[in-house]
């Protein structure tokens, strides 16, 4: 595979939150890949102590990477627009920027072989990498975000072997995707100053499905790079605070895209299914909280978007924002 000929080192912007050991291993693992990078690393309001940490781990490090520090937890959408923002507003930083969580590992020749494979679509406007579940992501019109195994023949599977995965980036290739999944995910200039940044609403989870929609409808291409390989290090549990998210999120996401009656089918949905987890515990997805799902259908009818509430999020450690993308949100039934 040819290397893409850039005029300047790709920008990476990670969004971070309380997992600083994580993030600076991310950090190494970008900066030793085959294609030359800066790092902007965003810390969406960490704690004293993290946040110490990391202004150490990126001083030493300060040539080729720096620090935005928000303040407060503003969710993976918002603390990503900082960081894209400051791109936007740096025009030496070239076409492309890459955005991931603090703790994801892309493969030998994964940015390579996304550069190379965006070469090929001159409208690409989104892309993201290849998770290795042999899964496209898809757009409902009732249930939003979701992903379905992939109609290609031979797509399986990757596994989580680097050097297997990188000889699959020298045969990498573009697929048509409805949305970039938020593992690691590259978005162009000229596509983001024409269609804008994330929607804060949405906080984290059903962001890339609505920026997604919002680049299709203005004539952007949206691909996966199948067999550009990059895995997420931590697999996030079942949390309550999750579920209230992918809840209300889903619901905005269908009645910005379909309309009133989609979302209404949809939280009739969600109300069923809900009901029927709790008297039949055995029908219930990996990710459920009754309480948190109902919560969720509350504040999307009261329009109550951004942070999730405090009393699901209480303990800093009951949520990572960068989890949104270690897993596209599961569809129940």
């Amino acid at each position: 595979m040819t290397l893409p000929d850039l005029p300047t080192p790709l920008r990476v912007v990670l969004v971070h939150w309380n997992q600083v050991q994580a993030c600076i291993e991310t950090i190494d693992r970008f900066l030793d890949r085959e294609i030359a990078v800066r790092i902007t690393v965003v810390d969406n309001g960490s704690l004293p102590d993290a946040v110490d940490a990391l202004r150490q781990g990126v001083q030493v490090r300060s040539d080729r990477v720096n620090l935005i520090e928000v303040g407060a937890n503003t969710g993976f959408g918002p603390g990503a627009n900082v960081g894209l923002q400051q791109f936007l507003d740096t025009a030496e930083d070239g076409e492309w920027v890459a955005l991931a969580p603090h703790d994801v590992d892309p493969f030998p020749g994964c940015l390579s072989a996304m550069l190379a494979a965006a070469e090929t679509q001159p409208m690409a406007g989104l892309m993201c990498a290849d998770v290795g579940d042999g899964m496209t992501p898809v757009i409902d019109p009732y249930f939003g975000g979701m992903v379905v195994p992939a109609a290609l023949p031979g797509i399986a599977d990757s596994g989580t072997d680097s050097a297997a995965s990188s000889d699959s980036a020298a045969a990498a290739h573009w697929e048509d995707s409805a949305f970039p999944h938020g593992t690691l995910m590259m978005l162009r200039r000229e596509c983001l100053a024409e269609i804008g940044l994330f929607d804060e609403r949405y906080f984290s989870y059903c962001e890339e499905a609505d920026l997604a929609l919002r680049a299709r409808a203005a004539g952007w291409s949206i691909g996966l790079i199948r067999g550009a390989r990059v895995q997420n290090i931590h697999i996030g549990s079942g949390l309550a605070v999750v579920d209230y998210l992918q809840t209300r999120n889903t619901l905005l996401l269908v009645q910005e895209m379909s309309g009133n009656y989609h979302a209404f089918i949809r939280a009739w949905f969600t109300i069923v299914q809900t009901f029927r987890g709790v008297r039949t515990p055995s029908t219930r997805p990996i990710i459920f909280d009754a309480r948190a799902r109902m919560m969720g259908l509350r504040d999307f009818v009261l329009r109550r978007f951004g942070p999730p509430p405090a009393n699901i999020a209480t303990a800093p450690s009951q949520f990572d924002p960068s989890l949104h993308g270690s897993k596209s949100a599961p569809v129940d039934g």
